[in-house]
């Protein structure tokens, strides 16, 4: 997972289970912020988990929503976001931040 910050803004950047939810809900408290969970901000919104959304729409009904709901949050100030990095330069933010990368999802298990 990887931090940036931009415009008093920190995104936090990784897949799913990599603890974006977790750093990001105690760095907002930290720093005072608020921090939204894309992908729970998207659940909110459209009232069903993010899974249905693919079953009903497939990854580019997911993938259009996404992009909408990361224009909006990234035009905020003063938020911690967490999102996934299935991100496309096309978000825009990420054009501002290229040195943004994704960590691999850490084992939830010590073998192997």
């Amino acid at each position: 997972m990887k931090a940036m910050r931009h415009a008093g803004n920190v995104y936090l950047v990784g897949m799913m289970g990599a603890g974006k939810t977790t750093v990001g809900r105690l760095l907002a408290r930290r720093l005072k912020l608020r921090f939204i969970d894309a992908d729970q901000e998207l659940e909110r919104r459209c009232g069903v988990k993010v899974p249905l959304i693919f079953d009903i729409e497939g990854e580019a009904g997911f993938r259009a929503r996404e992009a909408q709901l990361l224009a909006e949050l990234t035009a905020l100030d003063g938020v911690v976001l967490g999102t996934c990095c299935s991100m496309k330069p096309a978000a825009g933010w990420l054009r501002a931040a290229p040195w943004c990368t994704c960590a691999p999802r850490p084992r939830t298990s010590t073998s192997g």
